[in-house]
């Protein structure tokens, strides 16, 4: 499972996209499909 945290002064948008990044590295989507 990824997991990511959002830092004191970082916008949901860049969460987001550290996420969506971190789930591509780790190959989650693949697995889903």
């Amino acid at each position: 499972m990824t997991e990511i945290r959002v830092k004191e002064n970082e916008s949901l948008d860049s969460a987001l996209r550290r996420f969506k990044r971190s789930c591509a590295r780790s190959g989650v989507l693949a697995e889903v499909r």
